[in-house]
Formats: structure tokens, C-alpha cells, sequence
């Protein structure tokens, strides 16, 4: 089909971009399910392929046919240096390439074959075992690779706490606390089950001492020297009562087996303290408590919190506890990781990944977003049949959240298909901004309903400083992270920019800019600025992400685009323009500020920057740069290449590929760019990023007519 696109004043990209928009949207149309809504694959590392064969492992549900095939996936992830990564073009990771080495180990790769060879090297070379996160040395013990008795002792007794107590569970992050609990559990019994081989080949030569802990996160010295003091306090609590403890899955949950032995060769046990038992009725209790709050807590679909590790965690510990295979809850557990499992056909085999979580809810309100901005009308049956698939969606029951905000009514939605009990601010924001794009013929009462739900739920779950975290409100101790413990990724929620700027953005969209939420939301985001003139971005990388959603919200609050705020954060991406007219941001400024805004140009990131310049205005030469990057970048079927990460799980730690992000946010961009008044036209283009002018108003170019979804 040939269509003429009008060219408006200064928008000399406009043609390429028409071009580009209409076969992005198209592209973005076919992928949307029958039940309307869109998921794109969630790309972490290979450590949940590892642990998923660990988990079946000390379970005895692993099978040759999902050792080989996860191996294969495994094996094709290693780098030339015998290591693997946390992220693409990331630097070796220790803890990830420990994992993926048993994992081969346990699909029969021998220590001498070259590729597990380079990768024992390199482990050696780090501190070996012993210098691994803490997570990677409980999969050990649990295998008796490591010692417990050098590992942080976390009490189920926690599970007591008031939640106004220190450190109680509810001062944890939602996915931290969805873990730590479990793990009290499995820390409690001490299990240690025989891998068929040995790890010495892993552990540093020589006859120096041992260096136990991650040697990238030096740990304050002072909370070191106190927490570490209650960790020994701990173990001479543990170690008392260990004698007279029945073995795990007796059916008891009183108390705990033997301690394992350490690692051949390797004394790292310290010595036993003789004396009385703990008080066993209450390390029962707190046990059978523990394993009440799990089973409670694990959604419809088996997961718990819709992603791996307290799930895996959560069935560990619960066949501990004497819990068999063929009980409901554990076959719903281990027959939910289906779901969460990728199969593909390769020329060497079937290869087998994992999902860490999935993101259906995100990815179908940023597919509607997206194709709102590219000009389909409020009533196009996608846009359609995705709000009737998220007003089915919506979460009206109780959860967590309701400890710090007991009086708030429910009506928020999760990230993923199944985790009523954690639905989050995030998501709940880009919900209402995506329906209030759509007009429903028959259910419209219903929508604005949903909307006004949503609404009054992000409203209330501010946090007392003005800003929006992602699950939880006032979920801001400082002591958590201290624990020795806490070595690896976040642990608490406090607020983010981008969270805050999406609600501010939904609020202010809605008719509510002049509320005193959105007021305090707004100045939370000006002090949060950098100096710089960016913002850091947590869930998202990083600071072209932070800056891409707190402009336009800015924008949307009514705050003019020639405040210095605005300005700063221009100049800062007009500076970070890649030479190629794109922007990019490597994972590892999260660990080296000075890297911020530096990578290899992306679609995700250079759409973010496009929808920040184009709502602030007056940057035309960059955004002609970019748009004419994606356009010229684009793939023939509409799409673009990422194997980049450009989603945060935990910064510095965990990172994520997003697949739907090089598609849903060009398609904004590009919509946007099209439909904006360009320069001479009158008045910059003021367009917040999810929220632009009402859908179906023909201004999104003369764009050929949608394909049929």
C-alpha cells in the first residue's frame, strides 16, 4: 500500500516515521492473544535455569529430558572467558557463574571438558565459593557444599515480630519478605542432600585463610561489627538446640536435624557450644507459623508472588516440613514453573529457560498506551478486548499492603496473571492511564469505576515523605539492608522516581493536578533531581529511564516546560545523544554513576528520551536524531533488535530484557512525534508520557488503516 503522509513545518522525519509507526503498530496488533492481552518474554540469567534443576534436584523430580535441555541454554550463555553474566554484554558474575557450573555438573559435564575448566579458573581466581553471595551459598548447603554453620542465621521467630518492630517481616520488600520467610524455615532444619560429586575444584588454592562474603560490597564496619554480634548470638541459640531435634519432614516442625558437615578438607565449623535447648515449644510455633503465612499467601496459579524465589523457596521449605509431592499446594507449586517455562527446538536439541516472573498486565496496558498514541480509535476491538481482560484483572481482595494502610479500600492490579496479594502502585498508574484511552460500548460504567478504584488506591498508598514506592508504603528501614544477610539486590521498597512520576502522571491526567497528592508528588520529584539534571531510575535503565518518565509527568502536573527543572533534564539528554542519533544506557551505571547515559543506542531508550524531549519541546534537532534513528533501525517485520537489558529487577544485582519494551515504547514515541505540533505550529508539544491527546482525533498522521488484530 502506498499513502502519502503530510510533512509538517521542522518534522523532516515525518515521512520515515509514518512509515516506521504503521508497521510497528501493526506488528504490535498481531502479537495480542485472543483473550486480549500481550506478553512478551521476560529474559533474565541463567541462574533461575540453574536453580530450577537444583530445586528438582533436592526435590527428586529431576528428569534427563529437562537436565539436557536447560543445560544446552545454559551452556550457549557462557562467554568466551568461561564466565557468565548478569546481564548482555555485562561482565562475569561470580554467584551466576558458580550456579551455572553445578547445574552443568548435574547434566553430566565433566570438570576437564574446556568450558567447565575456564569456568573453574575464573572461580578460583574470584575467592572461589566462599566469596559468593549468600543466596548461592545456601544452594550449596543445601547440598552440603557449604557449611550452615557459616551461613547468617535467619530465626523463624522473626515471623513474631509486631510490624512495628524492627526488623519485623513487614519491614522487608514484598519479594524479600516472600523469601526470607521460607528461608527461616530451610535454615531451621539445616538439610543437606549429597550432590553426586564434589565442588573442590572451586574452592581458592593454597592453605590461606578464607575470605567468606562477597568481595564487591564491602559492608559498613560499625552495622558489620553489630549485626555481626547478633548473628554469633544467633548461632549459640541454634546450636543448643540442635541435639535433640528430630530429622525434617517427620511431620513435627519442632525443630532441626544435625548440622551438615563442611566441605572436605575445609574447616570452616566453628566450634559447638554446649548447653540447653532453646524453649521447643516456641521454635514449633513460630515454625507451624511460618508455614501458615506461605501456604496462605500462594496464588491461584501455585507461585508465590509471581516470581522464583520464594516460590522455589516456598517449596523447599514446606516439603521440610513433611509436605509430599501429591499434596495440593506442592503440586500446584511445581506444576505453576510450567507456565513460567520456555521450550524451544534448536539444531543441537530442545532448549529449556525459565522465566523469573512474567509481565502481562505491564505489558498489555503498555501495548494499549502505545497503540492509543498511534492513532486507534478509543473503541478499536484490541483496545477493547484488552480493558475487558484488565477490568477482569482487577485485585479487590486483601493483601500485604494493607498492614501499613489498614483503612484503605482495594482496587489495584498486579504485574503478572496471579499475585492478588501484591498488587502494585506501578502497574496500578499505567491501568488507569491506559483505560482512560479505551470507550467501552456496553461496560463503560464499569471502566470509569475501575478508574476511580484505582485512582483513590494509588492515592492512599503515598508514602509519608510524597512519593510512591512499588508495592508497599513507608517501606523505608534502613536496618534491613545491614543484615549480613542482605549481600544481594534490594530489600526494602521505598519510593522512585519513576513509580512517583507514574502516579503523579495518572492523578494529574485525571483531573486531579491540583491536589495536594499530586502537589507533594511533584515536589518529592524536584528534590529527587540530579544535579546533573537527570533522574535515577529504579525499575527501569536508569537515568534515560528515570528522565523519560518524570518529564512528561512534570508536564502533565503543570509544570512549565521552561522551569529549570524541565531544562536541565533536556540539556542532560540533549548531551547523551549518541553520535548515531539514539540513546543507550549500559547496566553498570548503576555501579559507576559517571557511566549515566553512556551505551549502545537502543529502541526502548531512545523512545524514553523522545517522549521526554517532545513533551518538554524545544529540542528539535535531537528528537529529528532520534525519531530518524528508529527509523532507520527498524526491522522489516515492524519490530526492532534488543538483546540488550534495559529493565531493573534489583540495580547493581538483577537486570531484565523486557521483549515488549523495543516495540510498545517506539510505537508511543513515534505516535507522539507525529501528532505534536512541530515548531512554528504554535505552542511546544506539552504531552505526558502515557497520556497524550484524546485517542482517535486523527492527528497521528495519515497512517495506513490498522490490520486486523
Amino acid at each position: 500500500m502506498t499513502v502519502t503522509h503530510p510533512r509538517r513545518l521542522g518534522r523532516s522525519a515525518a515521512g520515515p516515521a509514518a512509515d516506521a509507526l504503521a508497521r510497528a503498530r501493526d506488528h504490535l496488533l498481531g502479537l495480542q492473544h485472543d483473550q486480549g492481552w500481550w506478553q512478551g518474554e521476560l529474559e533474565t540469567n541463567v541462574t533461575m535455569d540453574a536453580e530450577d534443576l537444583l530445586l528438582r534436584e533436592f526435590l527428586g523430580v529431576r528428569t534427563t529430558e529437562q537436565t539436557q535441555a536447560a543445560a544446552r541454554w545454559i551452556a550457549s550463555q557462557q562467554r568466551d572467558d568461561g564466565t557468565w553474566a548478569n546481564f548482555y554484554g555485562g561482565p562475569g558474575d561470580l554467584s551466576t557463574t558458580v550456579e551455572a557450573y553445578v547445574a552443568l555438573r548435574l547434566a553430566g559435564h565433566e570438570p576437564q571438558a574446556p568450558h567447565l575448566a575456564r569456568a573453574a579458573e575464573w572461580i578460583r581466581g574470584q575467592g572461589g565459593i566462599p566469596a559468593t553471595r549468600v543466596f548461592t551459598r545456601i544452594w550449596l548447603a543445601l547440598f552440603g557444599e557449604w557449611s550452615w554453620d557459616d551461613l547468617p542465621v535467619m530465626p523463624p521467630e522473626l515471623i513474631y515480630l509486631p510490624a512495628w518492630f524492627p526488623l519485623n517481616v513487614y519491614d522487608w520488600g514484598y519479594w524479600a519478605r516472600q523469601t526470607i520467610v521460607p528461608l527461616t524455615i530451610v535454615g531451621a532444619f539445616r538439610p543437606a542432600t549429597p550432590l553426586p560429586f564434589g565442588l573442590k575444584e572451586l574452592w581458592p588454592a593454597g592453605d590461606g585463610p578464607i575470605v567468606i562474603g562477597r568481595r564487591d560490597r564491602p559492608k559498613d564496619p560499625v552495622w558489620s561489627a553489630v549485626f555481626g554480634a547478633l548473628d554469633r548470638a544467633l548461632h549459640v541459640y541454634e546450636r543448643r538446640g540442635r541435639s535433640s531435634s528430630p530429622a525434617p519432614g517427620d511431620g513435627s516442625a519442632a525443630a532441626l536435624p544435625p548440622p551438615s558437615p563442611p566441605r572436605p578438607g575445609r574447616r570452616l565449623r566453628r566450634p559447638a557450644t554446649p548447653g540447653a535447648s532453646p524453649v521447643r515449644a516456641v521454635r514449633r510455633a513460630a515454625i507451624r507459623r511460618c508455614a501458615e503465612w506461605i501456604i496462605a499467601r500462594q496464588e491461584a496459579d501455585g507461585c508465590w508472588g509471581g516470581i522464583q524465589p520464594p516460590w522455589v523457596y516456598s517449596l523447599i521449605a514446606l516439603r521440610l516440613l513433611g509436605y509430599g509431592l501429591d499434596h495440593p499446594v506442592m503440586r500446584r507449586g511445581l506444576a505453576g514453573l510450567d507456565r513460567f517455562t520456555i521450550t524451544e527446538d534448536t539444531p543441537g536439541g530442545p532448549v529449556r529457560r525459565m522465566e523469573a516472573c512474567q509481565s502481562p498486565v505491564w505489558d498489555t496496558v503498555l501495548a494499549m498506551i502505545a497503540l492509543a498514541d498511534a492513532g486507534l480509535p478509543a473503541d478499536h476491538p484490541a483496545l477493547t478486548r484488552a480493558a475487558d481482560w484488565l477490568l477482569d484483572e482487577e485485585i479487590t481482595g486483601p493483601g500485604d499492603w494493607q498492614v501499613r494502610r489498614p483503612a484503605l479500600a482495594p482496587g489495584g492490579w498486579a504485574f503478572e496473571f496471579d499475585n492478588d496479594n501484591y498488587p502494585d502502585i506501578d502497574d496500578t498508574a499505567e491501568v488507569v492511564l491506559a483505560l482512560r484511552r479505551v470507550r467501552l460500548s456496553g461496560s463503560d460504567a464499569r471502566r470509569k469505576a475501575a478508574i476511580s478504584r484505582g485512582l483513590a488506591w494509588i492515592t492512599g498508598m503515598v508514602s509519608r515523605d510524597g512519593g510512591w514506592a512499588a508495592f508497599d508504603a513507608d517501606n523505608t528501614s534502613a536496618l534491613v539492608a545491614k543484615l549480613p544477610f542482605c549481600d544481594f539486590g534490594a530489600v526494602t521498597d521505598p519510593p522512585s522516581a519513576d513509580v512517583t512520576a507514574h502516579v503523579v502522571e495518572a492523578l494529574a491526567v485525571m483531573g486531579q493536578a491540583g491536589s495536594r497528592a499530586v502537589r507533594r508528588g511533584v515536589v518529592w520529584l524536584l528534590r529527587a533531581q540530579e544535579s546533573d539534571g537527570s533522574w535515577f531510575g529504579r525499575w527501569g535503565a536508569n537515568y534515560v529511564y528515570g528522565t523519560g518518565a518524570v518529564v512528561p509527568a512534570l508536564i502533565a502536573a503543570g509544570v512549565r516546560p521552561g522551569k529549570p527543572a524541565i531544562r536541565r533534564a533536556v540539556a542532560w539528554l540533549e548531551q547523551h545523544q549518541n553520535p548515531d542519533g539514539g540513546w543507550g544506557e549500559d547496566m553498570r551505571s548503576y555501579d559507576d554513576q559517571s557511566l549515566a547515559g553512556h551505551g549502545a543506542s537502543t529502541a526502548s531508550q531512545t523512545a524514553w528520551a523522545l517522549l521526554a524531549l517532545l513533551a518538554a519541546g524545544g529540542a528539535e534537532p535531537a528528537v529529528e536524531a532520534g525519531v530518524r534513528w528508529l527509523a532507520e533501525h527498524q526491522r522489516s517485520d515492524g519490530t526492532w533488535d534488543e538483546p540488550q537489558f534495559t529493565g531493573t529487577g534489583f540495580p547493581r544485582d538483577f537486570y531484565l530484557n523486557y521483549h515488549l519494551y523495543r516495540l510498545v515504547f517506539p510505537v508511543s514515541a513515534l505516535g507522539r512525534y507525529l501528532s505534536s505540533p512541530a515548531p512554528g505550529d504554535g505552542s511546544a508539544a506539552a504531552l505526558p508520557l502515557f497520556s497524550p491527546p484524546a485517542p482517535g482525533d486523527g492527528s497521528a498522521a495519515a497512517l495506513p488503516p490498522p490490520e486486523t488484530a
